[in-house]
């Protein structure tokens, strides 16, 4: 197994931690075990870019551990921290909407890749989540939870939007 993929094993090792240490209080401990398991979201995209050792399991599992790191952590976070339910709730419906088109697309032989504003709303998680473990102000949080939310649904609209083709060519298949 190369370098890439087992930081991305790290990371999925790293959310129980993060979980527990939520769990516990140990909020700022958490912070940093969370900040620690982005850093590795960072370097197994860039070491397997600049070394050319792109796998399949890469491909898959590296955002899919970024979204259940994500998703287990501000779940975590909503009897602790007040963190907000309908928030995560739209997180986890757009993840999941957008993860089903994926597997639609892969049955038609097209590959989805990650958009750059879906980029942007990782980060915009990411930075909610810090907020709240290193229990900056509420409202920098709020402001920051909002701003991940509508980031959260433009970009699922725009993957739905960009794939549309995918439904039209289902029902074509259908109806031979």
């Amino acid at each position: 197994m190369n370098l890439p993929n087992k930081l991305t094993l790290l990371r999925v090792a790293l959310i129980p931690v993060c979980v527990i240490l939520i769990a516990l209080s140990q909020f700022v401990l958490a912070g940093v075990v969370f900040i620690l398991a982005g850093l590795t979201d960072f370097l197994d995209g860039h070491i397997a870019r600049k070394q050319s050792i792109i796998t399949n399991f890469g491909r898959f599992a590296d955002p899919v551990a970024d979204k259940i790191l994500s998703l287990c952590v501000m779940v975590a976070l909503i009897p602790y921290l007040n963190f907000p339910w309908w928030a995560v709730s739209i997180v986890a419906a757009r993840e999941l909407a957008v993860d089903g088109l994926r597997l639609v697309a892969v049955e038609q032989g097209i590959v989805i890749s990650a958009g750059k504003l879906g980029k942007v709303k990782t980060t915009f998680q990411f930075l909610s989540v810090i907020s709240a473990l290193f229990l900056l102000p509420e409202a920098l949080t709020m402001a920051l939870c909002v701003i991940m939310t509508v980031l959260t649904i433009v970009s699922g609209v725009q993957y739905f939007y960009a794939s549309r083709q995918l439904f039209s060519m289902k029902n074509d298949q259908e109806t031979q």
